[in-house]
């Protein structure tokens, strides 16, 4: 039975690739060939919408998908590795370092990773590149960077700008060598749906994009403005303007090819166009490395001289005239400014002695959106206030590179990177395990927002399955907590010290502990998570002692904690560690009750892990029913979205069912066995789910 497609995830396009016919068949042909691939060109020559359209087209080729890493926002070199592994569909709870992660869930795969924007990253992007492919033999890499990133083996494609005609000519536009005339059509209706290039106006609109040397940005730019001019006289005005910048005008990086002369007029004759307050609202919003809202906007960039109430007004301009790129969302529509651009406004905003406060206001807003989700993560509102920062993890990433900057902010980015424990718990363990061992070996006092970011990294350490780590962190907490009379750190410290000896050591210690922790976080009737995380936790050590009932109990009481607070997180690991002591009660119908009920919660939450763990819970619940058959197809399942996620089962043996692999044997047969588990391979995860919900019955098998 053929394995199910693995689909990538590469973002859809923003308007048509106008021309590229040949570039993109050379393009296509060298990924099929080559490990290493770049596009190369200056900035605004198109090379990501040509990387999208080639992604597109080469989608079919690769069994396990085309996968695209959007790297504009990540400033950190250390941090590419976590950039790539965000992108795929990899979770990993492992103490490997992630470039080790990587290589050993790319080595059997054929996919095409697409690197984005790699020109501040060269240096780590061709690191990464070359060991990731020495590794992985049916991997292919396309990059895009202004400068060839420089392994051994890297075939490049330089992107030029598009052919501009003779203006005596008068093709359609449309026809060969009027891609430079046809796109200035397409986007000037954008503002104008009106314009055509007719034989009245050819002349000019050669002369324009002549002018603008046929680079598609500075065209685009262009036509953003001929809702408001003729095209001859824009031709004129931009004329004007190349004549009185010269060579002295300000520069946007990368202006050593001489096309890009024409792309810092056309960026410099729109500033120019912009009123005062869209000139610095394009300034302040460079500190964005990403998407952004409205909201975040006016928090981030307004102030006196830019008052809240002009910024929506502002925003709207600077979209209207291709400034901003704007998408519809659930919440409202979300902006991003073009890489150039965006470069472009933080040269002003330098230039404005900004940089420091805006990027701070930056900081602080994030740090409230941290903080919110923390309050969040108690009640009812868990699931979207992670759905909200995890759309926002590009800014909160780069809050953090700021307050780590900034020595007298640095217990701004401990409490920052702690706040977000939760998140990283369910989302990225390895990632913030990096973000918040940075934090920490920093130079910084004793804080509550230092004792914080220790038991979040112990609790992360236990997920990664680092005893060690686990142990040195929950120490220093508890000193540290003892030195500050910090009765929630003490508390946590003391579920960690518990949930360590649980997993690792010895269980009655463990039970001790948690007890303990358990009171202390009573005492705290404003949190929640504390408690029901000992309590949880609890239920592993009595299991571990033979205390059948004990856990049982223990995980209702919890249950009970979660339904009254409206948590759900935490409530599907209640449902899920109580699947085997209620087997071992003998119970299997209530074990398969919580099973269901605690992978319906997971694909709700998005926690992968959870949706492996609960579908390997349902098939030891079925071996148990008596059903083999279903349970060596869920066995089937459960490994290859094991696979598909990068996750190792047998570092998690204390949450699966040992024995439903050796019963369903037993029951049917070598050969039925592997016949079975090789329909549940055959699934895609969403067909794996609905079947383990018993929404939709096998297709042979039911």
């Amino acid at each position: 039975m053929t394995r199910a497609r693995r689909p990538g995830r590469p973002p859809a396009a923003t308007g048509r690739l106008v021309g590229r016919g040949a570039e993109l068949d050379r393009l296509t042909r060298l990924c099929r060939a080559a490990p290493l691939v770049t596009v190369t060109g200056v900035g605004g020559v198109g090379k990501t919408r040509l990387a999208l359209r080639a992604a597109a087209e080469l989608e079919p080729a690769f069994p396990d998908g085309v996968w695209w890493v959007e790297l504009s926002p990540v400033e950190d070199a250390a941090s590419v590795p976590y950039a790539i592994a965000e992108a795929l569909p990899l979770v990993d709870q492992t103490r490997r370092p992630m470039p080790e992660v990587l290589t050993g869930y790319l080595a059997p795969r054929d996919l095409l990773l697409v690197l984005d924007t790699c020109e501040h990253l060269a240096g780590a992007c061709a690191r990464v590149a070359g060991e990731l492919l020495a590794a992985a033999p049916g991997l292919r890499i396309l990059a895009t960077s202004r400068r060839p990133l420089g392994p051994p083996g890297e075939r490049v494609v330089v992107l030029d700008p598009l052919f501009v005609p003779d203006a005596a000519a008068v093709p359609a536009p449309g026809a060969p060598g009027e891609d430079a005339v046809t796109l200035l059509a397409e986007r000037a209706r954008a503002a104008d749906p009106e314009f055509r290039i007719t034989a009245a106006n050819r002349a000019d609109a050669v002369r324009l994009c002549r002018r603008l040397d046929g680079l598609p940005l500075a065209i685009e730019l262009a036509a953003a403005r001929l809702g408001e001019l003729p095209v001859g006289e824009l031709a004129d005005r931009l004329a004007d303007r190349f004549a009185l910048l010269g060579d002295g005008g300000t520069a946007v990086p990368d202006a050593d090819p001489p096309w890009h002369r024409s792309l810092r007029t056309a960026i410099g004759w729109s500033h120019e166009l912009c009123g005062p307050a869209e000139r610095l609202l394009w300034a302040r919003l460079s500190v964005f490395p990403g998407e952004f809202d409205a909201a975040a906007a006016r928090a981030v960039c307004a102030d006196a001289r830019l008052p809240a109430e002009r910024v929506d007004a502002a925003l709207e301009s600077l979209e209207r005239n291709s400034i901003l790129l704007c998408r519809p969302a659930a919440d409202g529509p979300r902006f991003r400014q073009l890489d150039t651009l965006r470069e472009y406004g933080r040269s002003w905003l330098r230039l404005l002695g900004e940089e420091g406060a805006v990027r701070r206001r930056h900081h602080d807003h994030y740090l409230a959106l941290a903080r919110r989700f923390d309050a969040a993560w108690h009640g009812p509102g868990q699931i979207a206030a992670m759905e909200r920062v995890r759309l926002e993890m590009h800014n909160v990433r780069a809050a953090l590179e700021h307050g780590l900057a900034e020595p007298e902010r640095h217990h701004a980015a401990l409490d920052l990177a702690g706040r977000l424990v939760f998140l990283w718990i369910a989302h990225a363990p390895k990632e913030g395990a990096h973000h918040l061992d940075r934090a920490l070996a920093g130079r910084s006092g004793p804080s509550p927002e230092r004792a914080r970011a220790l038991w979040s990294r112990a609790w992360l350490a236990i997920v990664l399955n680092e005893p060690a780590e686990a142990a040195s962190r929950t120490a220093e907490c508890r000193r540290l907590a003892a030195w500050l009379g910090d009765e929630e750190a003490a508390a946590y410290a003391l579920s960690m010290d518990g949930a360590h000896q649980a997993l690792f050591g010895d269980p009655a210690r463990a039970a001790d502990a948690l007890c303990e922790a358990a009171d202390r976080h009573r005492g705290r009737p404003d949190r929640t998570a504390g408690l029901l995380t000992a309590l949880i936790v609890l239920s592993t050590a009595l299991l571990r002692l033979g205390d059948v009932a004990g856990a049982i109990g223990t995980l209702e009481e919890a249950r009970a904690l979660s339904e009254r607070h409206g948590e759900e997180w935490l409530r599907s690991y209640c449902d899920l560690y109580q699947v085997k002591p209620e087997l071992a009660a003998g119970r299997p119908d209530a074990a398969e009750r919580r099973a269901l009920a605690a992978l319906a919660a997971k694909v709700r939450i998005h926690d992968t892990l959870g949706v492996v763990l609960a579908i390997d819970a349902l098939a030891g619940t079925a071996v148990a029913l008596g059903d083999a058959g279903r349970g060596a197809r869920l066995l089937g399942a459960t490994r290859v979205l094991a696979e598909d996620a990068g996750i190792g089962l047998r570092g998690l043996a204390e949450l699966r069912v040992a024995t439903a692999e050796g019963e369903a044997r037993a029951v049917l047969g070598d050969g039925a066995y592997d016949a079975a588990f090789q329909q549940g391979r055959a699934l895609d995860r969403d067909g794996a789910v609905a079947y383990a919900l018993r929404r939709r019955p096998h297709p042979e098998y039911p």
